[in-house]
């Protein structure tokens, strides 16, 4: 072969392809741009749900399924409840079984303080909002607020609860039996 007929075929050979893409057949589509592709899938990845995400989603909606049973005001505030108890490493039923004992979860809270439907410190701390007392008794439970951590840092949940009312004999079997309302997972609480 000579040198033209070389170069003729090797243009031959690259042409076709770049024309057929460049130039799709009537009635087949072009060959989608590839920023649309990465794009879609960024978009269905960020669907997909972690283990962990998908347990603290069933957590907050039995706790908020139990708060509807009661026409509770904290209803809604399920997925608070279980994050601040995973921050404090404390029991994820805790407070919502603490705030159905001492308020019938949130229904009869104290009347002398603002949003205090847990009881804590006999009434007489106001809060500046349900979230705002879920974080801050959370932190105290779990040991993680100076002023209160001696009395709770390193306790098991019937420990805390012995210490967070020590006056009603049975209050910590009262509360372990709400925890168990919102979800009985047949391990004993310690």
């Amino acid at each position: 072969m000579n040198k033209q007929k070389i170069i003729s075929y090797l243009q031959s050979i690259i042409a076709i392809p770049m024309f057929a893409i460049a130039m799709p057949l009537s009635g087949v589509s072009a060959i989608p741009d590839f920023t649309a592709i990465t794009n879609t899938l960024a978009s269905e990845n960020s669907v997909i749900k972690t283990q962990e995400e998908v347990i603290r989603e069933e957590k907050a909606e039995k706790i908020d399924t139990l708060l509807a049973s009661y026409n509770s005001p904290l209803e809604g505030h399920g997925m608070k409840f279980v994050t601040e108890a995973e921050k404090q490493e404390i029991d994820w039923r805790l407070l919502v079984a603490i705030a159905g004992r001492e308020s019938t979860f949130g229904k009869h809270p104290c009347k002398r303080v603002t949003n205090s439907f847990l009881g804590y410190g006999s009434c007489r701390i106001n809060f500046e909002s349900v979230d705002d007392a879920i974080e801050k008794v959370s932190a105290s439970l779990g040991g993680n607020d100076e002023n209160t951590a001696h009395h709770y840092d390193g306790k098991t949940t019937l420990q805390i609860l012995r210490k967070y009312n020590s006056v009603i004999p049975n209050y910590p079997k009262e509360v372990v039996r709400i925890m168990k309302m919102i979800d009985d997972d047949g391990e004993k609480i310690i």
